[in-house]
């Protein structure tokens, strides 16, 4: 029965790791999620859904209300008498109210390509919110990669301490049998005050690091929060497949949808209507008392010259479309040359890290040796200090290629949008 207590308390631990641990995916996931932009999409999904209502609404017949009273100075009158005829001119004050509607029949499709460009419209504008986020992945890059290198740092300089605590025993105890020089442990005590300075440095540094990437991730992260190195790896031999790619795609779409808008807004339009009224006079301007009318009919509308408006605005969209195809051309030439620049850069700290190596195996040898003649007096503790502190610099040069490596390739591979 003791087991089960343990048990849950180690399911417990495993849990709180769990949470506590952040990988670079679960940012890049954070951010397209939480960040303010990304609302966008909601919002944007909920106009075009307005819009298509609006554009649909042309199908439905348009009901027209409309009343007037007028006083006019004068009005039509037979000028002759007619014999065994009395004909009435009508009253200058006249009335009517009447109600039209009107039920389009036929606009040759424009309706339907109305509707195709909004969703034209629509989608191009969630793919800017798209590019927009994605550009925020530099920034993510920036700040976990810096993140893990101050994690690494903060484990070097704890394991500095460490291994200067013990060699402060074996130079307190040196002194105490005459072995060593006195005062050579003050030497070692304030590289440890000095150690305390750096750690409480680098804790500021990554709090205040930690507070920026939580306000883009829109998740808290604690102090006690470890971020993941992630296994990155690159392949130079895909195609370019950024979000601003699908992009230009979209944008040249939409301009092909409105050219086939105004192709329509120039076509035959058919509308059937009906109007029926109370006033006085009524259709029958000699009848002057207050009657109901009625009038039906179809009407046809086409506008057969605009004065080359139409074919003036297609060329203009025509231009658009070479503008987007001029600007794909540049962020793709722009998108390659960064593409080699990252290239090269993880080419040289690929080398650098193979040179690091060697230089801790030299350093290594160099400190033991310094050890040796420490403890037999041939040497002060601050020339062992030295020693000990080129190899630590040599492991904190490893430790920043390794992560710089790891930068270089997701920038790399957000570069080329893998």
């Amino acid at each position: 029965m003791k087991k089960i207590p343990i048990l849950i308390l180690i399911f417990f631990a495993l849990q709180v790791n769990a949470q506590d641990a952040l990988s670079l995916k679960d940012c890049y996931n954070l951010v397209a999620k939480n960040y303010p932009l990304a609302k966008q999409t909601d919002l944007l999904t909920q106009q075009a859904q307005l819009e298509k209502a609006i554009v649909a609404k042309n199908k439905l017949p348009k009901l027209d209300f409309l009343a007037q009273s007028t006083y006019q100075s004068d009005v039509t009158f037979l000028p002759v008498a007619i014999p065994n005829t009395s004909v009435e001119p009508p009253n200058k004050d006249q009335y009517k109210a009447t109600i039209s509607v009107n039920q389009l029949i036929y606009n040759d499709g424009l309706i339907k390509a109305s509707t195709s460009l909004k969703k034209s419209e629509f989608e191009t504008k969630q793919q800017q919110v798209s590019v927009n986020l994605y550009q925020l992945k530099y920034t993510v890059n920036q700040l976990y990669f810096s993140i893990l290198l101050l994690q690494e740092k903060t484990l070097l300089l704890k394991s500095k301490e460490s291994q200067l605590q013990s060699k402060l025993k074996e130079v307190n105890a040196g002194i105490k049998y005459g072995e060593i020089l006195p005062a050579s442990n003050q030497v070692l005590e304030a590289e440890l005050l000095k150690i305390d300075q750096q750690l409480a440095d680098v804790k500021n540094t990554k709090n205040n690091l930690f507070e920026t990437l939580s306000s883009i991730i829109g998740k808290k992260i604690t102090e006690t929060t470890i971020l993941k190195n992630p296994e990155v790896t690159t392949d130079i031999t895909l195609k370019i497949n950024r979000p601003e790619t699908k992009l230009f795609e979209l944008q040249k779409t939409q301009i092909n949808v409105s050219e086939q808008v105004l192709t329509k807004k120039n076509a035959p339009k058919l509308v059937g209507f009906a109007t029926g009224g109370y006033g006085n006079p009524g259709l029958n301007m000699l009848d002057n008392s207050f009657q109901t009318f009625y009038m039906v009919g179809v009407k046809l509308n086409w506008n057969i010259f605009d004065w080359n408006t139409v074919k003036k605005q297609k060329q203009s969209l025509e231009i658009n479309k070479d503008i987007i195809d001029n600007q794909h051309e540049i962020f793709n030439l722009n998108t390659n040359i960064e593409l080699q620049k990252q290239v090269t850069e993880i080419a040289k700290l690929k080398t650098f890290i193979k040179s690091d190596k060697q230089i801790i195996e030299l350093r290594k040898n160099v400190l033991k040796t310094a050890e040796s003649q420490l403890k037999n007096g041939v040497i002060t503790s601050s020339a062992y200090l030295t020693e000990f502190t080129n190899l630590y610099e040599a492991k904190n040069n490893l430790n920043t290629h390794n992560i710089q490596l790891l930068l270089a390739k997701a920038t790399y591979n957000t570069t080329l949008g893998n």
